[in-house]
């Protein structure tokens, strides 16, 4: 790899050294403090210009959805702030949950913009992730055995865990856990919970197949599936397939012949659509019976949020989520599910806040996908996180995906670079004035 500059440095460090800060209980904190120290450097680097050194200067010009992403994160917070102002909540709750926006829906933005404002390289990121998909694999059979040797699942909890966070499970150190479902070991590595830990995976096998070096490709790869594997995740396994398939199909959409035989697979559906519809029905509840009871405590808790806020809290939401009641096992209400606990929490304004810059990134990663081969990864990236929002909580879970956005930040830089030069008297004075 060609030498990398300073916000390539800390990226990469801060990556790699994954597995150590988990084992020291640090990486809940670690994401956080990485996007707010780099922010600090984007508006050091802003207000000095040229008098920067070149590797930190940013770039001139961003595109406009970064700065989407950032007026919409702020509107979460201004709907967070009206929604315990209105359900008087006190001063002390709206400063923790502010925090914890702080720690969540702010650093979505933050790491999108980091992306699109530093000189940061996607190899970087990617040989990061395929060098932790390494240590993963070296650390395998040791958590594999725990549970055989009867070793302790949970190894300790870190004391970081008085700076505060959304529960002790961010701060622990685990070997395995049981499913209470089945009684049967099941993995999280450096996650807070199992089916999380799958889409790390996910997104760890979409970098590594991007990687230029076979033994770094393999790493990152089987490392991947590792944790997609043992973490039984059943989200983690369609995500996988979608998000490889998908972008690597897009580029066929320019050529005529692929809408000729979407044509002829449509027309197809009029014979055969009522058999695969029962396929496809069978298969979704194959896929809801094979935990049956995890399915059933999220439709429910997804039901309650849904019914509340429409009847109690249409456009601000209640502020913060809520212990559930018996029936959803006391699971919080607003849990497992982003939009129905965007609409819980943040009523209408946080659910559109979230909905609009995700379609038009979702249009912009889709459109270049089928334009070159630099969408194919971005593209990946924001199926993965579309997937994400219809089973867990998008925003607690940056601080182990902030690669990714860092990434999708990236690719905007990218296309801000090559979009056609302006034209007019001001531009020609402005390129006259260069000269």
């Amino acid at each position: 790899m060609a030498k990398r500059n300073l916000p390539e440095n800390i990226c990469f460090w801060t990556y790699v050294l994954t597995w150590p800060l988990y084992l020291l209980g640090a990486l809940y904190l670690t994401g956080p403090v990485l996007a707010w120290l780099m922010l600090s450097l984007v508006c050091v680097s802003a207000y000095l210009g040229p008098a920067m050194r070149s590797d930190l200067q940013i770039e001139g010009t961003a595109h406009p959805l970064v700065w989407c992403w950032v007026v919409a994160m702020l509107v979460m917070l201004v709907a967070l702030l009206v929604g315990h102002t209105g359900w008087g909540l006190g001063l002390n709750a709206t400063i923790k949950s502010s925090i914890g926006w702080a720690k969540g829906w702010a650093m979505i933005a933050l790491f999108i913009l980091i992306g699109a404002q530093f000189q940061i390289n996607r190899d970087v990121l990617i040989r990061g992730q395929n060098i932790v998909g390494l240590v993963t694999l070296c650390l395998l059979p040791l958590l594999l055995a725990a549970p055989l040797l009867h070793l302790p699942s949970k190894v300790f909890v870190s004391p970081l865990q008085a700076t505060g966070g959304p529960g002790p499970e961010y701060f622990s150190v685990y070997l395995y856990t049981i499913d209470p479902e089945n009684h049967a070991a099941r993995w999280q590595f450096f996650a807070p919970w199992s089916p999380f830990a799958g889409l790390i995976g996910v997104t760890m096998v979409l970098f590594s197949v991007e990687e230029k070096k076979k033994f770094w490709l393999l790493c990152g790869l089987l490392g991947g599936l590792a944790m997609i594997y043992f973490s039984q995740s059943r989200m983690s396994l369609v995500g996988l397939v979608v998000c490889l398939l998908v972008p690597r199909v897009l580029p066929f959409a320019k050529h005529a012949r692929a809408w000729l035989v979407g044509a002829a697979v449509v027309s197809s559906l009029a014979v055969f659509g009522n058999g695969l519809l029962g396929l496809v029905k069978s298969s979704i509840d194959g896929f809801k019976n094979a935990r049956a009871s995890s399915s059933r405590v999220r439709d429910t808790i997804q039901s309650i949020g849904y019914h509340r806020w429409q009847t109690e809290a249409f456009w601000f939401g209640h502020g913060t989520i809520e212990r559930g009641p018996h029936i959803v096992e006391h699971m919080p209400i607003g849990s497992h599910h982003t939009w129905y606990g965007l609409l819980f929490v943040k009523g209408i304004i946080g659910f559109s806040a979230l909905l609009v810059p995700m379609i038009w990134h979702l249009v912009v990663v889709i459109i270049d996908a089928v334009r070159s081969p630099r969408g194919r990864l971005p593209c990946a990236l924001m199926l993965n996180f579309v997937i994400l929002t219809f089973g867990e909580n998008l925003e607690v879970e940056v601080y182990l995906l902030w690669p990714a956005y860092v990434l999708l930040g990236i690719h905007l830089r990218e296309i801000a670079q090559t979009s056609p030069k302006k034209s007019g008297p001001l531009h020609m004075q402005e390129e006259a004035q260069a000269t």
